[in-house]
């Protein structure tokens, strides 16, 4: 009869036995996981912005800037404009009005009242405005005879006279 050689000791058979005989037992346990229940989030308010703060972006190395709009974003009114009008013969202060309201966001309105003011022909001296503000080149144009009447819902700008007209 052969002899059989054990390449282990019999001590390490042993350990190898218990702990395969252990693995096994781990692999066969099933366990249930709990989820805790869900709790709403609390929102947490921002802390109070203080008085003296200011919100700023830095721009460059060292250029800080101020994150609100400037005064003529918020008035357009204020912008400043320099206008060249264009050289027509012809040319009256109604399109020199015209001219000097496109792109700010305003629009003349059409009131027969103002159409004395709108036929009048536009003098040399106002073929080039500014820089000045929006509000002035407007008064300039219509003169000193009317006043500006703005409508800011309707974003129209219109004309009044401030004195009677003689007969």
């Amino acid at each position: 009869m052969p002899t059989i050689r054990l390449y282990f000791p019999a001590k390490s058979l042993i350990l190898m036995a218990s702990l395969i005989s252990a693995m096994m037992a781990a692999g066969c346990a099933t366990s249930t996981i709990t989820t805790p229940p869900v709790e709403p989030e609390v929102e947490i308010p921002p802390p109070p912005v203080p008085s003296d703060w200011l919100p700023i972006a830095r721009y460059g190395r060292y250029t800080l800037v101020e994150l609100k709009p400037q005064a003529a974003q918020q008035n357009l009114l204020l912008q400043v404009i320099d206008v060249s009008m264009p050289t027509e013969p012809d040319a009256t202060v109604g399109d020199g009005l015209q001219h000097v309201l496109q792109r700010s966001g305003y629009a003349l309105c059409d009131d027969l009242q103002v159409a004395i003011l709108y036929e009048k022909p536009l003098p040399a001296a106002h073929l080039q405005l500014g820089p000045m503000f929006l509000h002035d080149a407007l008064l300039t144009l219509a003169g000193p005879a009317w006043k500006l009447q703005v409508d800011d819902q309707a974003r129209q700008v219109c004309f009044t006279s401030s004195q009677e007209v003689l007969p």
